[in-house]
């Protein structure tokens, strides 16, 4: 796991998201924007398959990585 970093919530960074940017990302898109920056994500109980059913879009992405930033998650 990832010693001695902070983990947010997906709320928190759904609310961090919201207030800098004015839009909520998906919690999907949020667990895949973690998986591309090589934090764990536990699979998600109504997953079906190891194939992404609603990755995150590229537009969204960097604002999802900046929270993570801000947030203590990520570099």
């Amino acid at each position: 796991m990832n010693a001695g970093k902070k983990m947010a919530t997906y709320p928190q960074i759904q609310e961090w998201v919201i207030s800098k940017y004015g839009w909520e990302p998906r919690k999907c898109w949020i667990a895949h924007v973690k998986e591309l920056c090589g934090l764990e994500v536990k699979p998600a109980p109504n997953r079906k398959g190891a194939e992404r059913a609603n990755p995150c879009p590229s537009q969204k992405r960097p604002a999802i990585e900046e929270a993570l930033r801000q947030l203590g998650m990520v570099k």
